[in-house]
C-alpha cells in the first residue's frame, strides 16, 4: 500500500512541477505528517525530492526528474489498456494521440509487463453503441470534442422539432449514453444539455471561458439523467402481476427507479402468489405497449381506459387463436 502511494507522489509531483504537503495530502487521502515521512523515504531512496520554502513554495522534482513505470503491478498495468476506450476516442478525434500515448507507457513498461495491452485486448472489447443503430459519428463530434479541450466558446446551430435554431455556448463536456453522444454546455448561468447528432454547423473561434472547476461532470450528468426520467414518468398505473410478471418487470420497466418504486409498493401476494402496486410510466399509451410485453404474467386494474384497451386486444388475440390457420 504504501509502495503504491509513493509511486503516486512521485508521478502527482512529475505532472504539476510544484505541490504542497497540504495539496499532496489531499490527493493521496493521508495526513500532512505522512507526506512529510513519504517525502523523507523518497530522498532516501535517491530519488530527487526537494522542499521550496515560502509562501509560493512546495515540494518539486530537482531538474525534470522523470521515472519509469517500474512501480506498476500486472493488474494495473493491464487495467491502464484496458480503461483505453479507442472507438469513442477515435470518434472525437484522438485516436493518434491515443496510440502515441499507449506506445510510450508500453515503453516505459518493464519487459514483464509488455503483454499487457495484448492480454487485455484479448480478453475485453468495449462495443458502446446500442444494437441497430448507425455506428458512424456524428458530423461535428470532432470540432465540439476540441473546443471542449481548449475552452473555446462555440456558435451552435441545431435542429429543434422542425426548426433551426441556434446559441451561443460554453462547451463542458460530452458523454457518450448508449451509444448517443451528448454535449454538457454552459448558456448564461445554466447548464444545458445537448445531442450532438442534431447539431448542424459549429463555429468556433479564438474566445475561450473560465471554466468552472468544481464542476463535477459525471455527478452533473447522473442528476440531470434521473430529473429527466423522473420527470418524464408523470402517470400511474395499478396493476396485479404474477411472480413471473414482477421478475421480468425488472427489463421492462422504462427506468430503474420505475421498477424499484413497483417493487417496493407491491402488496401481500394473494392465494395464486399475485401481487397488486402501482407502476410509474409516461403515460397511459405508452404503458399499453409495455404491459402488452408482459403478455398473461399482468392485469391492470386502472385506469379504466387502459383496462378496456387491454380487454379490446385480449378479445382480438383470442379471435387470432380460436381456430387454426388453416380453417380461417
Amino acid at each position: 500500500m504504501r509502495a503504491s502511494r509513493l509511486i503516486s507522489l512521485v508521478l502527482l509531483l512529475q505532472s504539476r512541477e510544484t505541490m504542497t504537503a497540504a495539496e499532496l495530502a489531499r490527493e493521496l487521502e493521508v495526513s500532512e505528517r505522512t507526506v512529510y515521512r513519504d517525502v523523507l523515504a523518497l530522498s532516501a531512496a535517491g530519488v530527487p525530492v526537494y522542499a521550496d520554502r515560502g509562501r509560493a513554495g512546495g515540494y518539486r522534482l530537482l531538474g525534470g526528474y522523470r521515472t519509469r513505470l517500474t512501480g506498476l503491478t500486472r493488474d494495473e498495468a493491464e487495467a491502464l489498456f484496458l480503461s483505453g476506450l479507442p472507438g469513442p476516442a477515435g470518434e472525437m478525434g484522438l485516436a493518434d494521440a491515443v496510440a502515441a500515448a499507449e506506445l510510450k507507457v508500453l515503453a516505459a513498461l518493464p519487459p514483464s509487463l509488455r503483454d499487457a495491452p495484448a492480454r487485455a485486448g484479448q480478453r475485453f472489447h468495449l462495443d458502446v453503441p446500442g444494437w441497430f443503430r448507425e455506428s458512424a459519428p456524428p458530423p461535428w463530434l470532432a470540432e465540439l470534442a476540441r473546443a471542449v479541450w481548449r475552452d473555446r466558446v462555440v456558435e451552435l446551430r441545431y435542429r429543434r422539432g422542425d426548426r433551426e435554431v441556434g446559441r451561443r455556448v460554453e462547451p463542458y463536456g460530452l458523454v457518450l449514453k448508449s451509444g448517443v453522444w451528448y454535449l454538457v454546455a454552459r448558456v448564461g448561468d445554466a447548464m444545458r444539455t445537448y445531442r450532438v447528432d442534431r447539431v448542424v454547423a459549429v463555429q468556433a473561434g479564438e474566445e475561450t471561458f473560465a471554466r468552472d472547476e468544481g464542476f463535477d461532470l459525471g455527478g452533473h450528468w447522473r442528476e440531470q439523467a434521473e430529473a429527466f426520467l423522473r420527470g418524464m414518468l408523470r402517470d400511474e398505473i395499478t396493476v396485479r402481476l404474477s411472480p413471473a410478471g414482477l421478475r421480468a418487470l425488472r427489463w421492462i420497466a422504462e427506468a430503474p427507479f420505475a421498477y424499484e418504486k413497483a417493487t417496493a409498493a407491491a402488496g401481500e401476494p394473494d392465494g395464486q402468489g399475485w401481487r397488486v402496486t402501482r407502476l410509474p410510466v409516461e403515460s397511459v399509451e405508452v404503458a399499453y405497449d409495455l404491459v402488452l410485453r408482459l403478455g398473461p404474467e399482468v392485469e391492470v386494474l386502472g385506469p379504466p381506459e387502459l383496462r378496456a384497451r387491454l380487454a379490446g386486444a385480449a378479445r382480438r388475440l383470442g379471435d387470432l387463436y380460436r381456430s387454426e390457420p388453416d380453417q380461417r
